[in-house]
């Protein structure tokens, strides 16, 4: 609605109260049989000064309005910088909308503090549990469990993910840029989780890239262990897991149970599981969010394709606009 319309339809009571008043005069200056001329210069008056008024009216109410518009831009302001009050109404209006303001800015204040506490909390116990976890590691080592050493494996890849979350969600998350060996950073995922390959029966194809890609190694190496460790939980034993190159994109296929259709397009949502994660009752629905957002900041790209029973297959598309590596 343009500044005229809006003015004129803040006064339309006073307008028809006007218009009213005009009515009755006509109808009185005709009873009377007054000489037009003198009726239409005072007519002429009337208008002239109304509009006047009208003018005058219409431009302070633009003014208003601009400095209202110009106030959205500062409403996360504790204090809002408002415009001298026009009344005693309008005064009562401004204090109350300053004590929403002041008590919104306590509010904030007091979630984000809870947020930090909660975050130094989880990255504290992040850390710590890693020496349980490393003192395990050594105890198997000395007398192995095949079984326990999986699950360990486990354990570590979920503590992993925890700090993934929380590095991801930090304003101090830095990303080193740098030309990285893809088949280099690939042979440290797998190896990674080559004891549960062994444990699960599971075949690797893995065909080397010959690749050099500019991205961040740690935060690279984090999504694809993170989606290998999603083809070894759904894929079942004696199955196959496949990594090779195509052109820009790296891709990771397995022959597990699938995703179905209607769940596909939301696997990269945060907290879904979908059919999968309801029969499994251990997905978190967190690991694939988690590679969606890194991805995103390293300007790299992810789909997914499957098929319900045929497996699952997932691109990675390296590439991104060229720049120097830092």
């Amino acid at each position: 609605m343009n500044i005229v319309g809006a003015y004129l339809a803040r006064h339309w009571k006073l307008l028809l109260l006007l218009g009213g008043c005009l009515g009755i005069c006509c109808a009185v200056f005709s009873l009377y049989g007054l000489p037009l001329e003198s009726v239409g210069y005072a007519f002429a008056l009337c208008f002239a000064l109304g509009l006047v008024l009208f003018a005058s009216g219409c431009f302070r109410f633009y003014r208003r309005h601009r400095e209202l518009a110009g106030l959205l831009a500062q409403v996360k302001e504790k204090v809002l910088p408002l415009p001298p009050p026009g009344g005693l109404l309008e005064a009562d209006y401004q204090a109350l909308l300053q004590a929403l303001a002041s008590d919104r800015a306590a509010l904030a204040l007091e979630s984000r503090n809870r947020l930090q506490d909660m975050t130094d909390y989880y990255t504290l116990w992040a850390h710590q549990i890693k020496t349980p976890i490393a003192a395990m590691g050594l105890l198997l080592q000395e007398e192995p469990r095949p079984e326990l050493e999986g699950e360990l494996l486990k354990v570590e890849q979920y503590v992993e993910m925890v700090l993934g979350y929380l590095r991801l969600g930090s304003s101090s998350t830095d990303y080193v840029l740098r030309n990285c060996s893809l088949d280099g950073l690939l042979r440290q995922s797998v190896r990674k989780y080559a004891r549960l390959f062994i444990l699960k029966k599971i075949s690797l194809d893995f065909q080397e890239t010959g690749r050099t890609v500019l991205t961040d190694e740690k935060w690279l190496a984090f999504v694809v262990e993170q989606l290998l460790s999603n083809a070894l939980k759904y894929t079942p034993e004696g199955g196959r897991i496949r990594i090779y190159g195509d052109g820009d994109t790296l891709v990771i296929a397995d022959s597990g149970i699938g995703i179905r259709p209607e769940d596909l397009p939301r696997v990269c949502e945060k907290g879904f599981t979908g059919y999968n994660g309801r029969e499994d009752k251990k997905s978190t629905g967190i690991g694939l969010y988690l590679c969606s957002q890194v991805l995103e900041r390293l300007n790299h790209g992810i789909s997914i394709s499957s098929r319900p029973g045929r497996g699952t297959l997932v691109r990675l598309d390296l590439s991104r606009r060229r720049r120097e590596a830092e």
